[in-house]
């Protein structure tokens, strides 16, 4: 019959044995050192100088004095007197004076690291989609010395890459490389319509705005003429218009959103021309307006004109001197957000 528990050397009470009771406690004060094991400190090499009844010490390398020859083993203060346990690979304790939980390798003590875990949540539950899950006010990653790099990575190109902003669990911003290795950064109302805001191109870094704001219209036909004060000029044709911001049957841009806005007009007048051309908004037609345009020239207005969402943008002729003919092939209105 073995006379101690082969995992944790305790002893085991012989046939015949006198004096039971003495086996019997010593195995109860192993059990009470090693299980739920709690070490007060893991890097001394002799033993305090006044230690506790059932303090336990995980001996450091290079033991000394009642310790001697104990390095690893676990010092359990027990009877005015030092026991001494041999760890096996796999045990694990906690040590006070650091705040840390050591495992044995089979030849020394070192930080317990986190095994691999199919998911984890924390102060939330995880799930097969959200392995990881977090609930909290905040959650940091810092560097441990220099850099620190958070990497997303997909497996193919046509996969997705990305970080998701949510508002009440409503997809409202998006940025990463979605469907291809083009870095963008899009946007939704409402979760379910999505508008990119800008795309940076993988090959060339060529930023490009797709839910900018621009149009370019032009007229269609020959020699035109206009001879009525505050008359818009008539554009129906649309070059570009991702927004579908310009409407033909008024000639007219609408903002849709707030900010500075420029407005070109390009175009060629005729010899009989007397008159000038105005930049109206909302209507009002000398917010800003070409003076003294008398006979054949070229035209080009340039403006920088500050709108609110919903403001609406037209060319016409001015207030006074209206009579303007000009060759409707040739003009031009285009506009975009610039700030």
């Amino acid at each position: 019959m073995s006379e101690n528990t082969p995992r944790l050397g305790m002893p085991m009470i012989q046939l015949g044995q006198a004096q039971k009771h003495v086996t019997h406690n010593e195995a109860i004060a192993v059990l009470d050192a090693l299980v739920q094991p709690v070490a007060q400190d893991a890097d001394r090499t002799d033993p305090p100088a006044t230690p506790g009844e059932g303090d336990v010490h995980v001996v450091a390398n290079g033991a000394t004095g009642a310790w001697a020859g104990q390095d690893h083993a676990l010092a359990v203060y027990f009877n005015s007197g030092w026991t001494f346990h041999t760890p096996s690979a796999g045990w694990t304790i906690h040590v006070l004076a650091s705040d840390q939980t050591l495992s044995f390798d089979g030849s020394s003590w070192a930080t317990r690291s986190v095994e691999a875990t199919a998911m984890l949540g924390v102060n939330a539950q995880a799930d097969e989609t959200n392995r990881l899950t977090v609930s909290a006010a905040a959650t940091l990653l810092t560097h441990d010395g220099d850099d620190h790099r958070l990497i997303v990575n997909k497996a193919s190109p046509s996969d997705t890459a990305s970080l998701l902003f949510q508002s009440g669990w409503s997809g409202r911003a998006e940025m990463g490389t979605m469907g291809n290795d083009d870095f963008a950064v899009k946007v939704s109302a409402d979760g379910a319509v999505w508008r990119n805001a800008v795309t940076f191109d993988s090959a060339s870094g060529v930023p490009s705005f797709p839910a900018l704001p621009a149009f370019v219209a032009a007229s269609v036909g020959t020699w035109a003429e206009i001879t009525t004060p505050n008359t818009d000029l008539p554009f129906e044709t649309i070059t570009t218009d991702p927004g579908g911001y310009f409407d033909t049957a008024t000639g007219a841009f609408t903002a849709p959103v707030s900010g500075i806005y420029a407005f070109v007009l390009n175009g060629s007048l005729a010899q009989t021309t007397n008159g000038r051309v105005s930049l109206a908004v909302n209507g009002v037609t000398q917010i800003a307006q070409m003076q003294a345009l008398v006979g054949a020239m070229p035209l080009s207005f340039t403006v920088l004109q500050p709108l609110e969402a919903g403001d609406n943008v037209t060319f016409r002729t001015g207030n006074v001197n209206a009579m303007l003919r000009y060759y409707k092939g040739h003009m031009v209105f285009s506009g975009w957000k610039v700030a």
